[in-house]
């Protein structure tokens, strides 16, 4: 009963806001190629679920390879400048330089190192590099988030590096490192569309295809269908590491 009512102001909003976006269409005689109202997304949804779903997959696929890639990159970095402040201060600025750099400007370079062959390649890696900032700086944050007092203590007893790191700094670092994988995981899928695009390729055939080509035939009932896929993929990935963020707790 509870979640009901945690459920019902969000709904009862999504409700109101598509019947007004519904009502408008109809009452200002909208061209549907400018804006169709929410019934004619939901038959376009119908009619080119199979692409867009098939497309959806491919996306997802892409997104989890980047969000992989991101972690085991980003991870290991941070862990590797945590064991020595020069090694951070020289490593930072770096990091922070390659998060600020747009990716559209980059594309056409790791596309033709990935070769045009491989587009799905230069994608994948294309959104590790925008996934891969917020992983770095959680899992650096928190390994150097332990208690100062539990630091003397280890240092009390004698606990050696490896001690110290796998007992006290990595789970310190745990809460951390799952809300930078938590934001990576958005921004994962929203590289791997943007990688897409400005790839300008057909190879992979995710959803930044399919949204080119019903753009290019304006079939914009079909392109709404496709950005409700993206958010509904961006959802899913979010839910799935918060799920596993709070198995991780647990233990």
């Amino acid at each position: 009963m509870r979640r009901l009512t945690e459920l019902a102001p969000p709904i009862g909003l999504a409700v109101l806001l598509l019947a007004g976006w519904e009502a408008a269409c109809r009452l200002l005689d909208l061209p549907v190629y400018f804006l169709p109202p929410p019934s004619a997304v939901a038959v376009a949804l119908v009619e080119a679920g199979p692409r867009l779903a098939a497309s959806a997959l491919v996306t997802f696929g892409m997104a989890v390879q980047a969000l992989v890639l991101a972690g085991l990159v980003g991870g290991g970095l941070a862990l590797a400048v945590s064991l020595h402040p020069a090694a951070e201060r020289a490593v930072r600025p770096l990091a922070v330089a390659l998060q600020v750099t747009p990716v559209v400007a980059v594309a056409p370079l790791v596309l033709i190192w990935a070769g045009l062959d491989h587009a799905d390649r230069a994608v994948v890696a294309l959104a590790a590099v925008v996934a891969f900032f917020p992983l770095f700086s959680g899992i650096l944050t928190g390994l150097k988030s332990a208690d100062p007092d539990l630091e003397r203590l280890f240092d009390l007893y004698g606990a050696t590096p490896l001690q110290r790191l796998w007992r006290l700094r990595l789970p310190s670092a745990l809460p951390f490192a799952l809300e930078g994988l938590r934001v990576a995981a958005g921004l994962a899928v929203i590289g791997a569309v943007v990688a897409e695009f400005v790839s300008g390729s057909g190879a992979t055939q995710g959803l930044a295809w399919r949204l080119l080509e019903a753009g290019n035939r304006l079939r914009t009932a079909e392109m709404l269908g496709g950005v409700l896929c993206l958010t509904l993929l961006g959802l899913v990935l979010n839910a799935v590491v918060g799920v596993i963020g709070r198995f991780l707790l647990r233990r």
